[in-house]
């Protein structure tokens, strides 16, 4: 298990949202497998992301918060 598992639940959503364009990338890579243990659970609770048809895709909140990132690093 990683050390990022046992974070508080505020320190946890900062982590999944600071990695959230790298797992955006890997998908796009179709590389899923690559993401860091115990993220696609938190992201699919959290509604970033969601399973469709057995693919994982980002939802419209994930997306937001994607441009959000973007934005801040303009």
């Amino acid at each position: 298990m990683t050390a990022a598992l046992h974070l508080s639940p505020a320190l946890r959503r900062e982590t999944l949202r600071d990695a959230l364009p790298g797992t955006v990338d890997l998908l796009a890579r179709r590389r899923a497998g690559d993401i860091a243990e115990g993220y696609i659970e938190d992201y699919v609770a959290l509604n970033w992301l969601e399973w469709c048809g057995g693919w994982l895709r980002l939802t419209t909140t994930g997306d937001n918060i994607c441009k959000q990132l973007v934005e801040r690093l303009k």
